[in-house]
């Protein structure tokens, strides 16, 4: 395999850079990617399926643990991301997707203001009750991309890939407190009305409640 390809994984999820997913693989074609991955300690990209093809836009992994091997060869695996990228090509030769990627980073410099930190960080504590962390690890709140640590338990995933296309720290917790603030009460109206559901057919509220 040429250099400048590395192979793709499209998900119906997104990772984002210094963030874990975690990744159960049964199909063929991807034992033998990830078994490449794992002896080769080698990167793979992770990019969003969608109904009509796949996102050019995406991110590296790196396999970071493996957490069972079953005997029929599946896995489960924790990744975490490492580089954004854009496809430049796509290669279909293989039964594996491949691309050859053009890298990226931000390019804005400008610092965060304390106040637009303090605010992102008020309104992750409110999301809390309402996250799966599961294998994760914690969020690094020191990490100085910490809008990719606090939307990585975001579940929306057309716009956590339109977060990963922005080239600016400020740009992106701005962007992500206003997302917050409106998906925080969408989350806490759904655990409010799964709260309030029938149990086995009965509920537990009067009628008309």
């Amino acid at each position: 395999m040429p250099s400048r390809l590395i192979p793709l994984f499209p998900l119906q999820a997104v990772v984002l850079p210094r963030t874990s997913l975690p990744l159960h693989i049964f199909e063929e074609r991807y034992k033998a990617m990830i078994g490449d991955a794992i002896r080769d300690r080698s990167e793979f990209g992770v990019v969003l399926a969608k109904d009509d093809g796949i996102s050019n836009l995406g991110c590296t992994v790196m396999v970071e643990r493996l957490l069972q091997a079953y005997p029929d060869g599946r896995l489960d695996i924790l990744t975490r991301g490492r580089r954004r990228f854009r496809i430049v090509t796509l290669d279909q030769e293989t039964e594996c997707l491949q691309a050859e990627p053009e890298f990226f980073d931000d390019d804005d410099p400008s610092p965060v203001p304390q106040e637009l930190r303090d605010a992102s960080l008020a309104l992750f504590a409110e999301l809390q009750p309402f996250v799966d962390r599961g294998v994760r690890p914690a969020p690094d709140l020191a990490d100085p991309q910490l809008s990719f640590q606090l939307a990585q338990f975001v579940q929306e995933m057309e716009w956590l890939n339109s977060l990963l296309a922005m080239r600016s720290e400020v740009a992106r917790l701005q962007r992500l407190n206003q997302f917050l603030s409106q998906y925080i009460p969408r989350r806490r109206a759904i655990a409010q009305v799964r709260e309030a559901a029938p149990t086995n057919g009965r509920s537990r509220h009067p009628a008309g409640f």
